[in-house]
C-alpha cells in the first residue's frame, strides 16, 4: 500500500509455538519488514525450536495453556495460566504499544489478542486451515477483522464470515525460493528420492509404518531408493534399525532446517495435511501423499488435504486405512508412473495463491489504519 510507514510502531504478531503457526507469520513478517515496518513477535514457550530465526526484532514469550481437559482441575488451571498471560500481555502492549496485533491461531494468541480488545488495538486472526481452528473462533468474536486461506471456511460464526478477506496462506521466502525449480521425475534406472515428514513434531505412526511398508518393495526400486524422513528423538533408534536391517538408504533426523530445499528435490513426498504443510506444497509444486492427522476434533487436516487432492495435486490416505501393505502398493504404483507424479506436481502448483503474503501485509496496513481508541 504505501511506499513509508505512517509511524514507527510495531506490528505484534502472535501464533502458537508451532511451525504450522510460526511459518505464516514469519512469511507475514518479512514483508512487513520489507515494507519498512517494525515486527514483534508473542507466543509461548514451545516455540524455541522454530522461532529461533523468526525475523522479529523482539519476540515475548507469555503464559498458555490448551483448553483440552474435561477435567475441572485441569480446566483451572489452564484458565488461570491463560488468565496470567492476558495480565502479562497487558503489561506487554502498554510497553510496546503495537499498531495492530494479528493472531495466527493456537491457544498461545489468546492472550495478547484478547488484552489487545481490551486496550482498543486493531485486531485480527488468520485463519490457514479449511476448518476454522478452536482457537481462532474464540478470537474472531472479538476482532476487528478476519484473515481466511479459503472460502468457504468451515465452522464459521455468520459475523466472523461478514468481517473476513481471504488472503491466501502467506509461505516463506525460503519456500518461494524453490518455486521456479522444475520438478523433475524420477527415471527409469535413476534413484527414487521420498521425503516423509509429520510437521514440526514428527509423527510416530509414519516411523511405524514406512518402516514396515518398504521393505515390501521390489528389489530392484527398493535399492534405487534413498529415503529422508523427520523422527521423533524416541523413535530414532528403531526406525534407523529397521532400515538398516532392509538395506535401504535413509537420513533421519528430528527437525530439518533445510525442509523447503528438500521438498524441492524429492520426487514424492508423505507427510501430515497441517495448512502450512499442504501451502508450501503448493508453493513449490511437489507430488505428495497426505495422511491427515486421525481423531481431529475438527478434522481440518483431513479439509486441507481433500481440497488439494480433488484438484489432483496429490493423494489423501486415512491412516486407519494405509497398512503397510497398502502403503506399499500405493507407493510402488507412484514410483512406476512418473507421468502421474509430473502431473500432479504441475496441479499443486497451479492450486498456489502465489500473491498471498502481498494481500496478506495490504489487509495488515488497512488494519492498522483502523480507527482505535486510544488507551495505552
Amino acid at each position: 500500500m504505501s511506499d513509508k510507514p505512517s509511524d514507527e510502531r510495531p506490528f505484534l504478531l502472535a501464533a502458537g509455538g508451532t511451525g504450522g503457526h510460526l511459518f505464516p507469520a514469519a512469511a507475514l513478517a518479512e514483508e512487513l519488514k520489507t515494507r519498512g515496518h517494525p515486527v514483534e513477535l508473542a507466543t509461548d514457550l514451545r516455540s524455541e525450536n522454530y522461532a529461533i530465526d523468526f525475523p522479529a526484532r523482539a519476540i515475548h514469550r507469555l503464559p498458555s495453556a490448551t483448553l483440552g481437559s474435561r477435567n475441572p482441575i485441569g480446566i483451572a488451571k489452564t484458565l488461570a495460566t491463560l488468565g496470567k498471560g492476558y495480565f502479562e500481555g497487558l503489561a506487554l502492549l502498554r510497553r510496546v504499544k503495537p499498531r495492530a496485533v494479528i493472531g495466527f491461531g493456537g491457544y498461545p494468541t489468546l492472550p495478547p489478542v484478547i488484552a489487545a480488545r481490551t486496550l482498543g488495538i486493531p485486531t485480527a486472526v488468520h485463519e490457514q486451515n479449511a476448518v476454522m481452528g478452536r482457537a481462532n473462533r474464540l478470537l474472531a468474536k472479538l476482532t476487528t477483522k478476519v484473515a481466511l486461506t479459503v472460502s468457504p471456511t468451515k465452522k464459521m460464526s455468520e459475523d466472523a464470515v461478514a468481517k473476513s478477506t481471504v488472503t491466501g496462506t502467506p509461505v516463506r521466502s525460503a519456500v518461494l525460493a524453490y518455486r521456479d525449480q522444475p520438478y523433475e521425475p524420477p527415471t527409469k534406472d535413476g534413484r527414487l528420492l521420498l521425503l516423509i515428514f509429520g510437521g514440526s513434531q514428527g509423527a510416530h505412526f509414519f516411523s511405524e509404518v514406512f518402516p514396515a511398508a518398504l521393505p515390501l518393495l521390489p528389489d530392484a526400486m527398493r535399492n534405487r531408493l534413498t529415503v529422508v524422513q523427520q523422527t521423533r528423538e524416541e523413535d530414532m533408534e528403531a526406525t534407523r534399525a529397521a532400515y538398516e536391517t532392509a538395506g535401504i538408504a535413509a537420513h533421519l533426523a528430528p527437525f530439518f532446517r533445510d525442509l523447503p530445499e528438500r521438498i524441492a528435490n524429492a520426487h514424492l513426498v508423505c507427510s501430515r495435511a497441517g495448512a502450512s504443510t499442504v501451502n508450501e506444497m503448493m508453493a513449490i509444486g511437489r507430488p505428495a501423499i497426505f495422511v491427515p492427522l486421525p481423531h481431529a476434533l475438527d478434522n481440518d487436516q483431513l479439509e486441507n488435504a481433500t481440497r488439494l487432492a480433488e484438484k489432483g495435486g496429490g493423494w489423501c490416505f486415512p491412516q486407519s486405512e494405509l497398512t503397510p501393505e497398502r502403503l506399499a502398493r500405493e507407493l510402488e504404483s507412484l514410483f512406476d508412473a512418473p507421468d502421474r507424479l509430473s502431473a500432479a506436481a504441475e496441479k499443486a502448483k497451479a492450486a498456489a495463491t502465489v500473491d498471498a503474503v502481498t494481500r496478506l501485509a495490504d489487509f495488515a496496513e488497512a488494519l492498522a489504519a483502523a480507527d482505535a481508541k486510544p488507551s495505552v
